[in-house]
C-alpha cells in the first residue's frame, strides 16, 4: 500500500488545458474491469455500451465561483480564498493562500468591501474558519467577484464559465466539478434516456477530499475529509429495484453510492457528510461500473479506478493512453470501466 505503486509519468503537453468545442467529441476508452480488455472510442458512443434497464447515476452538484482574491483590511496584504464547504448559516470553511498572514480576528475584504470575510478559527493544511460579512444575496456576489476554483495544473483562462459545469448542473455547493459528467450534452443524455436507461440523480459537494493530494506513504493512514452528500427517496427507490446494471458517472457519484449501501445495506434517503476512502481490497457494494476521467499520479481517485478494476489493469490502461495521446484530468477524456 506504498504511495508510489500509484505514480505514473505524464508528459505535461497531455494536461487538456482547455475544454474541447463540443462536450461528447471526448475520447473514451473502455476497459473491461475483468480482465482489463481495452478498446478506443469517442465519447458520444458511450450509449453503445448501455442497455435498455441499466442504471446511470449522475452527480447534480453545482459549482460556485468559489476563487476569491481579497486583501486584509490592516495591511492589504493579498489573500485568496477557496470556499469549500458552508458548516452553517454564513460560516464557511476555506481553504487559505498564504494563511500564515492569517489570524483569528483577520478581516479580508473583497472588491469594494461587498463581500468580507472573518477568520474565526485556523486549522491546519491552510484551512480556516470564515464569518461572511455582506448585504444581499450571497450567491449573486459571489457570481460577481468570484472566479471557477479550476485545478492549479490548469494554466489557460476559462472563457465560458459553464464549461466546468456539467450541463444537469443543479444543487448549489461544490468547490469543484464532477469532471466525468462534463462529457455529457444534453442531446446525449436523451439518447440514453430514449434507449430505456434510467437516469438517477445524486448529489455530493465536491469539497478537498477529493482534491487534496496523498501526504502519507502508506495510503491506509490517508485521512479523507468529509463532503456532504444527498441521496433521495425517488433514486433509493430506483437503485433498490435495479433490473440492469448500475454504472456511476464520476468518482463522487461512487462515493455517495458505496458510503449508502455500507452504511445501511440498501439504498435508503439520506444525507450526510462522507469521509469514505476507496482504494484496493475496498468492497463494492453499490456499482457494476464507472465513467471516469484519468487522474493524476498518487491521487485517492487513482485509487478508487483501482480498486475497482486492479492497479494493474489501470496502469496499463493509463500507459496506452499516454502512448495514444489521450487527454488527461479535469478537461481531459474519459474511460468506461465496466
Amino acid at each position: 500500500m506504498n504511495i508510489e505503486e500509484y505514480n505514473y509519468d505524464l508528459p505535461p503537453e497531455l494536461i487538456a488545458q482547455t475544454p474541447l468545442k463540443t462536450r461528447s467529441d471526448s475520447k473514451l476508452l473502455v476497459m473491461d474491469k475483468k480482465n482489463g480488455a481495452l478498446q478506443e472510442d469517442v465519447f458520444k458512443n458511450i450509449i453503445d455500451y448501455l442497455n435498455p434497464k441499466d442504471i446511470l447515476v449522475l452527480n447534480d452538484t453545482k459549482v460556485i465561483p468559489a476563487r476569491l482574491i481579497g486583501e486584509k483590511e490592516d495591511t492589504k496584504a493579498v489573500i485568496e480564498l477557496l470556499l469549500l464547504k458552508n458548516i452553517e448559516g454564513d460560516t464557511w470553511e476555506c481553504l487559505s493562500r498564504p494563511q500564515k498572514r492569517l489570524h483569528v480576528g483577520t478581516i479580508i475584504s473583497f472588491g469594494s468591501g461587498e463581500l468580507k470575510a472573518e477568520v474565526t478559527e485556523k486549522k491546519d493544511e491552510g484551512i480556516v474558519i470564515v464569518k461572511l460579512l455582506y448585504q444581499g444575496i450571497l450567491m449573486e456576489i459571489l457570481e460577481k467577484l468570484g472566479t471557477m476554483p479550476l485545478p492549479p495544473y490548469i494554466h489557460e483562462k476559462l472563457d465560458d464559465q459553464s464549461r466546468y459545469q456539467t450541463v444537469y448542473a443543479k444543487n448549489i455547493g461544490s468547490a469543484a466539478a464532477p469532471t466525468a459528467g462534463l462529457h455529457f450534452t444534453n442531446e446525449l443524455l436523451e439518447q440514453i434516456k430514449a434507449k430505456g436507461v434510467t437516469l438517477v440523480y445524486v448529489t455530493l459537494h465536491v469539497g478537498l477530499g477529493t482534491f487534496r493530494p496523498v501526504e502519507v506513504t502508506d495510503i491506509t493512514k490517508h485521512h479523507m475529509h468529509s463532503e456532504y452528500y444527498v441521496l433521495s427517496k425517488e433514486a433509493a427507490d430506483v437503485l433498490n429495484n435495479a433490473k440492469g446494471k448500475i454504472y456511476a458517472v464520476g468518482t463522487t457519484s461512487t462515493r455517495v453510492l458505496e458510503t449508502v449501501r455500507h452504511n445501511y445495506e440498501k439504498f435508503v434517503p439520506c444525507s450526510g457528510n462522507t469521509d469514505i476512502f476507496i482504494y484496493p481490497g475496498f468492497e463494492f457494494k453499490a456499482i457494476d461500473g464507472l465513467i471516469t476521467n484519468f487522474h493524476l499520479p498518487k491521487s485517492t481517485l487513482l485509487m478508487l479506478v483501482s480498486a475497482l478494476a486492479s492497479k494493474e489493469n489501470i496502469l496499463n490502461a493509463y500507459n496506452y493512453a499516454i502512448k495514444h495521446n489521450f487527454r488527461f484530468f479535469s478537461f481531459g477524456d474519459a474511460m468506461f470501466i465496466k
